[in-house]
C-alpha cells in the first residue's frame, strides 16, 4: 500500500506563492493518477488538481487555473503543487491522493480509496 506525505504548507500574505510537495513511498499502480484536494474550514474537499503520471497531463480545477501548477519528480516519486497568487480564499489543509485509473473523474474525492491519502498539509492566506 503506497504512503503519501504532504510538506511545504505554511503561513503568506495574499499575492504571494507556496510550493507543495507530495513524497510518495513508490510509483505502482497505485499511483497512476495523483492528486491535490483541499479542504477549507466548514467546507466539504474539493479537487484542485491532478497529473496522469504515465504521460504529464494535467488537469485543474476552474478556480485556480492560470495561479496552480502541478508536477512531478519521478525519480523522487514526487508530485508537486506551485501556487502562486495565492488568495485569502486558498486557506485550506491541503490533501495529496492516489489511485490507479487514468484520473478518471480526477475531481470526485471518491474517485480515490480510503487508504490513499496523505494526511495533510495546512495552508493559510491571510490579507
Amino acid at each position: 500500500q503506497v504512503q503519501l506525505v504532504e510538506s511545504g504548507g505554511g503561513s503568506v500574505q495574499a499575492g504571494g506563492s507556496l510550493r507543495l510537495s507530495c513524497a510518495a513511498s513508490a510509483y505502482t499502480r497505485s499511483t497512476i493518477c495523483m492528486a491535490w484536494f483541499r479542504q477549507a474550514p466548514g467546507k466539504e474537499r474539493e479537487g484542485v488538481a491532478a497529473i496522469y503520471t504515465g504521460a504529464g497531463t494535467t488537469y485543474y480545477a476552474d478556480s485556480v487555473k492560470g495561479r496552480f501548477t502541478i508536477s512531478q519528480d519521478n525519480a523522487k516519486n514526487t508530485v508537486y503543487l506551485q501556487m502562486n497568487s495565492l488568495k485569502p480564499e486558498d486557506t485550506a489543509t491541503y490533501y495529496c491522493a492516489s489511485m490507479s485509473g487514468g484520473c478518471r473523474r480526477w475531481w470526485v474525492a471518491a474517485s480515490y480509496g480510503k487508504d490513499y491519502w496523505g494526511k495533510g498539509t495546512l495552508v493559510t492566506i491571510s490579507s
